[in-house]
């Protein structure tokens, strides 16, 4: 018994066969006539095993006084021994599930994708996976957090809804634990993902994670790390912690450039969600061997279905728009920005005509300085002004209005910018009257950073609807972009018209997603993000295309590509606050009609 339920159910299975056994054996012995009526020795085993299970079996018995008793004693047995071996067999099992339930056994699975930890990051994870394996037969994602294994997977089916052909297995552990994450057999896993947990040492908690995926001994292959620290003082030891084989993002730093990006160019972040979303077009890699000898400009007409976006050579350099005459090798994988990898077709027909009626030459513009307001104040904002300090042109303005004391007497001497502060509360109308902020071109409002992330977003909120009310009454004089936590509060401030949101949380999410299935691609988000290299870009439209001027696509890659720029898609203004899209169209049909205004946007990658 001290052994537990396997040893009960062995000792307790043996005294009913022996029950059985003795019982038929006795009966053929006493009563020889009995038994031959029952098909002697095998028979009477058969009826005995009848009465030890069921009492009421003995009810139609017929027979000598002997044979009677015999199966009185195999009844009785049967009631002790049986009825304990069916007892024990219950409650092993009811133990059984009941550890199945706390999510503690080790799963059976092989190129799955392995998330460690929990947070509001895990649901736009699994949603994004879903949709990426709709193609695949059959993909696993396991899940190891320090939460209850049905409340999971409650919480996912009620946040993400249809999970398609993907199975999402939870188990309950501890991520810093090694045996733990043994449960969700990581040696066998295609990818890995460390998600951000929501605590104060977010960052901290995420080195321990890398550091115990260091300590377990891989053997020949180890699957690719994915993981991001917010705090870019962490990123070395980060880094150090996972080794060669993980991809560690600066979330504060990707957040920074997307608001000093779209800062000078209102919609950036929609561009990036959607490139990084696998509900919309996404950068795929592939090797075409047709294409080699090629040059890189002539393969831009060279797809049906999809847009050529760079090069990845074979010792792994990315290279984003390179030059038109750069010749396409044979080891080389094309960067293709398509809706689905199936979708990419090479063209088998000829070539679409040029409209070349429609084709203008841009005019160059000479930069002029600007005045920007930046309303609160958190711990992004120096390297945001820094950021801002190396785009804008010279004698170019920036005010901080924000309570509290000035932040700004501790920040480098900028070259290009005139740095001022005005005590002001973002929230009170009558502050921001008082900043004039009609002689301002652009305003970023930053996230609270003394509040959690919904109060935070909900002070942004009021902020928003000051400034729209304020911009309807002066008439459109100035572009907005602001800083989101949560992307559910996004939906709700679409109200406000700004001309850009940037809901850091929700694009490191999508871009960890991107990375756990490619590896390569963080080479390519790298080079975008990166002011060194080409990056994105929404031009005006009439630099390309005459306004009004029927045309197809077609015809606005070809006007790019004569300027050394990849057109990716166009964002009409009309649709500016319209979701889902907000306007943004990437890899539209070649040939469909295209009829573009001077107001709205073409999306290219260019170098300037």
């Amino acid at each position: 018994m001290s052994k537990g339920t396997p040893a009960l159910i062995g000792w307790l299975g043996l005294a009913s066969g022996a029950l059985v056994l003795v019982v038929a054996t006795a009966a053929v012995a006493i009563a020889p006539g009995d038994s031959d009526d029952n098909g002697n020795w095998p028979g009477m085993v058969w009826r005995s095993l009848l009465r030890t299970l069921d009492p009421g079996t003995m009810g139609g018995d017929t027979g000598t006084a002997p044979f009677l008793a015999l199966m009185l004693v195999s009844t009785i047995g049967g009631i002790f021994i049986v009825s304990s071996l069916i007892g024990v067999l219950t409650t092993g099992l009811e133990a059984k599930i009941t550890e199945l339930r706390k999510g503690r056994s080790r799963i059976v699975e092989h190129g799955h994708t392995v998330l460690l930890g929990w947070s509001d990051q895990v649901f736009t994870v699994v949603a994004e996976l879903v949709e990426a394996n709709q193609s695949e037969r059959r993909s696993c994602v396991a899940i190891l957090a320090a939460r209850d294994k049905v409340e999971m997977e409650d919480a996912i089916r009620a946040r993400v809804g249809d999970l398609g052909r993907t199975r999402i297995v939870c188990r309950t552990g501890d991520p810093l634990k090694v045996a733990d994450v043994e449960l969700v057999s990581p040696g066998t896993a295609r990818s890995i993902m460390v998600v951000t947990p929501e605590a104060e040492d977010a960052d901290t908690r995420v080195i321990k994670v890398l550091l115990t995926l260091g300590a377990r001994a891989w053997g020949r292959r180890r699957p690719h790390v994915v993981a991001a620290v917010h705090d870019s003082a962490n990123l070395p030891a980060a880094r150090l912690a996972g080794g060669r084989a993980a991809h560690v993002i600066d979330a504060d730093d990707v957040a920074i450039r997307l608001i000093v990006q779209s800062h000078r160019q209102s919609g950036l972040s929609q561009v990036c969600t959607d490139l990084l979303d696998y509900a919309g077009h996404e950068f795929y890699m592939r090797a075409e061997a047709a294409l080699a000898g090629m040059t890189f400009g002539a393969s831009l007409s060279a797809y049906d279905l999809g847009v050529p976006a760079g090069l990845r050579r074979a010792g792994g350099e990315v290279l984003l728009n390179p030059p038109m005459d750069t010749v396409i090798r044979s080891d080389d994988e094309v960067i293709v920005l398509a809706e689905d990898d199936l979708l990419i077709r090479l063209t088998t027909g000829p070539v679409p005509p040029v409209r070349e009626a429609a084709i203008t030459t841009a005019t160059a513009r000479a930069p002029v300085p600007e005045r920007t307001l930046v309303l609160g104040w958190n711990h992004r904002a120096p390297k945001i002004i820094e950021l801002l300090d190396g785009f804008l042109a010279p004698a170019s303005e920036l005010v901080v209005a924000a309570p509290g004391e000035d932040p700004t007497a501790d920040l480098a001497p900028a070259a290009n910018l005139k740095v001022g502060f005005v005590r002001a509360e973002p929230t009170e109308r009558p502050s921001l009257e008082s900043l004039d902020v009609g002689s301002f071109q652009h305003v970023i409002v930053l996230s609270d950073a003394g509040c959690d992330g919904e109060h935070a977003d909900a002070r942004t909120l009021v902020t928003l609807l000051h400034l729209r009310d304020m911009e309807d009454r002066l008439g459109d004089p100035f572009a907005i972009v602001s800083e989101i936590n949560h992307d559910a509060n996004r939906e709700i401030a679409q109200v406000t018209k700004a001309d850009d949101f940037v809901v850091s949380e929700k694009l490191i999410s999508l871009m960890l997603t991107q990375l756990s299935e490619n590896r390569y691609l963080y080479d390519v988000f790298a080079d975008l993000l990166d002011p060194a290299g080409s990056e994105l870009y929404l031009k005006p439209a009439c630099d390309y295309l005459a306004p009004g001027a029927e045309a197809d696509f077609a015809t606005l890659i070809e006007s790019a590509r004569r300027r050394g720029e990849v057109a990716l898609g166009y964002r009409l203004t009309e649709l500016f606050h319209e979701p889902p899209g907000y306007g943004v169209v990437l890899n539209p049909d070649k040939t469909a009609p295209l009829t573009l205004s001077a107001d709205d946007r073409v999306i290219v990658l260019a170098e300037n």
